[in-house]
């Protein structure tokens, strides 16, 4: 059987956030979150849930950081919660905050695993939402002095840091469609806006990081669309890459060449975002590795328009149980080959793909099977493989995620872990497809059918 077989230095890791796997939200000083108000309003999430216990990580992460180890992760990626670090999103520093941080952070370098940071992963003080949150150019500046203080703290360590995950999410479901906190739903104007003033926090976070850091590697993190026409017509064809320019263009001109795409902002014409002299300078910052996070692809037809366009999804197309999520692993070299292809280059990271299905419930014996999800992850990677035989510099690949946790909107009823959590007792349970990960790392590789 031939084998996929991966540099020894590559970073296999899984991924988490801290309002997903936390809890303690009234802990030792933290402040109020966006999401915290969000899961108290009706009809917000599955069963009325939140991450107010989620998996009791912050309490627990001794032996969360031990299920990190005894699956040989190289990596392991979680994100910071500002309200810990500022409660009120500026001003007082809560101490506490940072001693749980630095514990974490200390205690994987103690193993030899790599901590990938993440600045940003949707939990903005309430505070500041109160102040109208990303639509206010200050939150921007906030956002700063949140990473310098941060940074100022840890930053001597050796790590890799990203300023956002998947900003597109913190805009379009924060403030466009309302399904994730805040809750809102703005005009097309407002969400470029918010897209604009994320864009100049990462930058002045950039500059932030490398003024308090000799040690930090820094990168951001993006949810690219995958799109595919649904046939190759040229009007499907032109019609997939009016959606990239739409979407993945209007990301990544500004982060890595200083500039939004003329194209894009002539679609979005009067709703394209306001601009001060110096931003688009401020946002151009050098970067040392870049995220992609994706999961499923986009099929475009012919029919719709560059910023609304056809998605069409086959009959009788595998899903997850994300019902609108098509199983299709040539996507991994599908936007691996794109991105070396289209943007200036740098070093990738897959910070996460992964999958949720049915059925994740311990059997009499205490195992829980999951093949769905191992040969998901499977298939995924050997995409990807094929990317890097082409010349792709993929640097590490991240499953989402480590435990089942708070799946956002989803509640707890989507469960994406390589570990299974009881909601319980809070007890993890490795996963057949945890247990092939684990393989997989020993060996450097898998069989391929």
């Amino acid at each position: 059987m031939p084998w996929s077989r991966f540099p020894e230095d590559f970073l296999w890791g899984a991924a988490s956030s801290a309002y997903q796997i936390e809890g303690a939200t009234r802990a030792d000083g933290r402040g109020e979150s966006i999401w915290d108000v969000f899961c108290r309003k009706p009809g917000s999430t599955e069963e009325g849930t939140s991450g107010e216990n989620a998996c009791r990580h912050y309490e627990l992460w001794e032996s969360d950081v031990e299920l990190i180890r005894s699956l040989g992760l190289k990596s392991y990626r979680f994100s910071i919660a500002w309200p810990r670090i500022l409660p009120h999103g500026i001003g007082a520093v809560n101490a506490k905050g940072l001693d749980f941080y630095e514990r974490l952070l200390d205690r994987l370098l103690a193993l030899g695993i790599t901590p990938n940071i993440t600045l940003y992963h949707w939990d903005l003080p309430q505070a500041l939402e109160d102040r109208d949150g990303w639509p206010a150019r200050d939150t921007a500046l906030a956002f700063a002095e949140y990473t310098a203080t941060v940074l100022k703290r840890l930053g001597d360590r050796p790590a890799l840091w990203s300023t956002f995950n998947e900003p597109w999410c913190v805009a379009h479901a924060g403030y466009g469609s309302g399904a994730h906190a805040p809750g809102r739903r703005e005009s097309a104007k407002v969400v470029n806006q918010v897209i604009h003033h994320i864009l100049l926090a990462h930058g002045w976070g950039v500059q932030a990081i490398r003024a308090n850091s000799k040690a930090a590697k820094v990168g951001i993190v993006i949810v690219p669309v995958v799109p595919i026409p649904y046939t190759q017509s040229p009007e499907d064809v032109r019609a997939a890459e009016e959606h990239w320019q739409a979407e993945n263009d209007w990301w990544m001109h500004p982060l890595l060449l200083g500039r939004y795409p003329e194209a894009v902002l002539a679609w979005k014409g009067a709703d394209a975002p306001d601009t001060l002299p110096g931003d688009m300078e401020a946002i151009h910052q050098r970067l040392d590795w870049l995220g992609l996070n994706f999961y499923f692809p986009n099929r475009v037809a012919a029919g719709g328009t560059p910023l609304k366009p056809n998605l069409v999804r086959p009959k009788d197309a595998p899903t997850t149980a994300m019902p609108e999520w098509e199983v299709h692993p040539p996507i991994a070299e599908r936007i691996l080959l794109e991105f070396h292809r289209r943007y200036p280059r740098l070093p990738l990271y897959v910070t996460e793909n992964g999958a949720a299905f049915p059925g994740d419930e311990p059997d009499a014996q205490g195992r829980v099977r999951d093949p769905l999800r191992l040969a998901y992850i499977r298939d995924h990677l050997a995409s990807a493989k094929r990317a890097m035989d082409q010349g792709v510099d993929l640097r590490g690949w991240y499953v989402w995620s480590l435990m089942d946790n708070f799946e956002w909107r989803f509640g707890y009823q989507k469960r994406f872990g390589l570990h299974y959590t009881d909601t319980t007792t809070y007890q993890r349970r490795v996963k057949d497809s945890g247990l092939w990960y684990a393989e997989t790392i020993r060996n450097g590789g898998f069989e391929t059918a």
